[in-house]
């Protein structure tokens, strides 16, 4: 069960970081100029000694593009999130500081820990749970701690805070939208769920590549990588909607519990060489604009052999799934932006004799961001009948009319966990991947070499 209580305010930990103005913020603009925040305050606290002033100027240059659109109310609105906000240099990892804070908000209060991995679990340590108010909500970012044994750690440090049902493990990759969009598709369709399974599937891929190369986050890329910034942290439970068995509900405890049993099947299995790929992009150029190689990009460390793509194959051992490769990949300045889940179906076991043309298997591909879905299929084409020819159904799916981290905030306000990750969940992705971590820190597999605005390396399965 959630909790009905209402969050009051909004307290950003990392208030002046990257991650806060660029998305964070932006995404709270439309919350609030759409009339999904009524009343709420907003407090932001960094370590950088800034000025109310500064703070302000931050909030107007994320606020800027909701303001220009936003109607009548909702620059109203907007403008008393501006009025009533305060900023707060803060150390969160110093014992009382974070404490005293609280205690002078308006609860209930959601803390958002927009910080790395270390220091949000610092700043848990340095709390006492009678230092936190009755109904406060603390939201961490992906990824969830830094290892299993990390993560078992952070939850345990939580769980001694607040209860289960008012954590956040937010992922933003899992718009509301998105997560009902796959579910929809899955479970409301007869002629899906029968096919849905190791017999007529033959492999799974969920692909993130951007074009964006580093963009001046060496600080957090270079300690976390592909594999841990984007399989772990959200490639994973994308992979899990689109295999759990059928919840009896779309309610947070159905549906995650479906997830905590699906990723208990799943590993990547030895050998590693075989099973898993990484990658590190070299200079290049993506559409006119160049890029430097990435071991001499500001703040990077060559020597610790960070991956900016990974290719991971997983395995379900499930009577569903058995057998049926899940490819995972993710990566950075690659030629063309693929945010896209495809489905690729088993080849007819016998085509009659008098048909010409390709033979293709169906694939079905379900895009992200926006939300689409394509379905490759074979049909006669025009000319000769009985010539096969490839027809592609498209359609549009439903989308938010929030952003990303506007829908992660709304959850959070409301207290609806549905796009949070259990505390299981977290620990049992960190250890689906730890013995990549552990195969790739023994150099054994080879980090290999593309050159930036290519496809990545030629060879590897996606």
């Amino acid at each position: 069960m959630t909790s009905e209580s209402t969050v009051k305010t909004l307290l950003i930990l990392g208030a002046s970081g990257d991650l806060t103005g660029r998305l964070l913020l932006p995404g709270l603009a439309r919350l609030v100029a759409r009339g999904h925040a009524a009343g709420l305050t907003l407090v932001g606290a960094g370590s950088d000694d800034w000025s109310q002033e500064q703070w302000l100027e931050r909030l107007d240059t994320a606020f800027a593009d909701e303001n220009s659109q936003a109607t009548t109310d909702g620059k109203r609105e907007l403008k008393r999130i501006r009025s009533s906000t305060s900023y707060h240099r803060l150390d969160v990892t110093s014992g009382g500081e974070l404490a005293s804070l609280l205690a002078g908000l308006e609860g209930p209060v959601a803390v958002y820990f927009a910080l790395p991995p270390k220091i949000s679990q610092l700043a848990c340590e340095a709390l006492t749970p009678e230092e936190v108010p009755a109904g406060t909500r603390l939201v961490m970012e992906k990824p969830f701690g830094s290892s299993e044994e990390s993560a078992r750690h952070l939850n345990k440090t939580l769980a001694a805070l607040v209860p289960e049902d008012h954590i956040h493990r937010v992922d933003h990759f899992l718009g509301k939208a998105t997560v009902l969009n796959i579910l929809g598709l899955r479970f409301a369709n007869t002629f899906l769920e029968p096919v849905w399974n190791r017999e007529h599937i033959e492999k799974v891929e969920i692909i993130f590549d951007e074009d964006l190369a580093l963009e001046g986050r060496a600080r957090y890329y270079d300690g976390a990588g592909a594999l841990r910034d984007m399989i772990q942290s959200h490639l994973l439970q994308i992979m899990a909607l689109m295999a759990i068995e059928p919840p009896a509900s779309v309610d947070e405890r159905d549906l995650r519990d479906a997830v905590a049993t699906l990723l208990r099947a799943s590993s990547i299995k030895a050998p590693y060489a075989k099973n898993t790929r990484r990658a590190r992009y070299s200079a290049g150029s993506i559409d006119g604009r160049k890029v430097p190689d990435y071991a001499k990009e500001k703040g990077v460390d060559p020597s610790r052999n960070t991956e900016t793509l990974a290719e991971v194959r997983v395995d379900i051992d499930n009577w569903r799934w058995q057998g049926v490769p899940f490819m995972l990949r993710s990566g950075k300045a690659l030629g063309s932006m693929r945010k896209e889940a495809i489905v690729t179906f088993r080849p007819v076991p016998h085509l009659p004799r008098g048909f010409t043309g390709v033979d293709s298997p169906n694939q079905l591909r379900i895009g992200f961001g926006p939300d689409t879905l394509q379905f490759d299929v074979d049909v006669n084409g025009p000319g000769n009948v009985l010539s096969l020819d490839r027809a592609t159904l498209k359609a549009e799916l439903s989308a938010s009319e929030l952003l990303p981290y506007g829908e992660v905030l709304e959850g959070v306000l409301s207290g609806d966990p549905l796009l949070s990750v259990r505390g299981d969940t977290a620990e049992d992705c960190w250890r689906i991947v730890e013995p990549v971590i552990k195969a790739w820190a023994r150099d054994s597999v080879p980090l290999e070499e593309y050159p930036a605005g290519t496809p990545g390396p030629e060879g590897w399965p996606t």
